[in-house]
């Protein structure tokens, strides 16, 4: 999918651009993705419900790889993918529908891609998710990262994937790659604090509030920002309804920037949206509050869709929702405030024409894009 043209920033693109193959890289396991929303609540043992929505999408780490995609960003992973149907809708849905760079990635034959169903009610999620280890480490199937300006890294499978697979973030930084850290939760709940040695090789780290403070053993998120910049030069720490804090201690800039209201139906892949769009304002250099205050949108715009990585938006989204804003002439005190807040869109948002995006579609549907026999285009399955 051709990326949109980009228009020229407030401030000149981080030089690592020009002379690099990929703007950013990432590495993980994707899964694919059935997601179950609209439920009263989560059925209860012997219970059969019957959702209002569904969607099924490429997950884990491909929620990450398409929001950066989208966002116009060159993206390459390294992924395992099965040789089942299921990983055939996954590669061709990253590769030809949204441009991810899958040249590090593999198919094995004989080995099955990860499945995570998600059920989503008012209040809350549950999955259950099925696969196997992928039968070659991520470290030996990236070798030699490739020439990036960013670099995405989950810190808990860099720690556990051995001596490999915290190379591979070790020769990005040396090579001149910003590395932006993530950590997910820890079901053991010991919230080990030597997987933070990896910070070490990292520009930022983006944890939620739960895991900063436990992994830093502060009481509030306000402390585990002040700790966390004392490993890295980019610190963020994300809290749900309540917002986003970040500091840099390059510029000295701190800012804490509300959550928007937003009616969300589904959570998947907000955190990873977060961070993608986190990278683009990095690279393009934009002011810390701008970085943040875009990020925020940028997953506020993606929880009102179904289906993890095919909610992510794309400019085109971003630019509805800009025009929809100015349209109203803050007719509020809260639109108001995001008048003044997103003023900055108007020298960002790409001119030209802007691709649009594709949402999860309630089946795998290979042939969807194929016209009917009558050259009507097929129609859209439901959601």
């Amino acid at each position: 999918m051709p990326h949109p043209p980009r228009r020229p920033s407030p401030s000149p693109p981080d030089e690592r651009r020009r002379s690099t193959d990929l703007d950013v890289f990432m590495a993980g396991t994707v899964f694919l993705d059935i997601v179950f929303t609209g439920l009263d609540h989560r059925p209860a043992g012997g219970e059969e419900m019957w959702s209002t929505g569904m969607g099924s999408a490429p997950g884990g780490i491909a929620n990450l790889a398409v929001a950066a995609s989208r966002l116009g960003l060159r993206t390459g992973l390294a992924a395992a993918f099965g040789d089942d149907a299921y990983g055939d809708f996954c590669w061709s849905t990253l590769a030809e529908q949204e441009g991810v760079d899958l040249s590090r990635s593999r198919r094995f034959p004989h080995w099955h891609t990860p499945v995570t169903v998600s059920m989503a009610d008012a209040h809350d999620r549950a999955m259950v998710t099925h696969g196997h280890p992928p039968p070659v480490d991520l470290g030996e199937m990236i070798g030699a990262p490739p020439r990036s300006a960013a670099a995405i890294a989950d810190l808990g499978m860099t720690w556990s994937g051995g001596e490999s697979a915290r190379t591979w973030v070790q020769r990005a930084k040396e090579q001149g790659t910003l590395v932006f850290a993530d950590l997910g939760f820890d079901p053991t709940g010991a919230w080990d604090r030597t997987v933070l040695e990896q910070l070490r090789h990292c520009h930022a780290f983006m944890p939620n509030a739960v895991e900063a403070m436990a992994y830093t053993r502060t009481e509030t998120p306000q402390e585990a920002l002040y700790a966390i910049a004392d490993l890295v030069p980019l610190a963020i720490v994300t809290n749900g309804a309540h917002g986003a804090l970040a500091l840099d201690t390059a510029s000295g800039e701190e800012v804490a920037v509300p959550a928007l209201r937003t009616r969300a139906l589904d959570p998947t892949g907000a955190g990873d949206v977060f961070g993608a769009a986190v990278v683009v304002g990095t690279l393009e250099r934009w002011p810390l509050v701008d970085r943040i205050s875009f990020a925020s949108l940028c997953a506020a715009l993606a929880v009102q869709h179904f289906g993890g990585s095919l909610a992510a938006p794309g400019w085109g989204d971003i630019a509805d929702w800009w025009a929809d804003l100015r349209s109203v002439a803050g007719a509020t005190a809260y639109e108001h405030s995001l008048l003044r807040r997103f003023a900055f869109l108007d020298d960002v948002i790409p001119t030209g024409p802007i691709a649009t995006t594709r949402r999860a579609e309630a089946t795998l549907a290979h042939l969807s894009d194929l016209p009917h026999p009558d050259g009507a285009a097929p129609p859209p399955a439901s959601m």
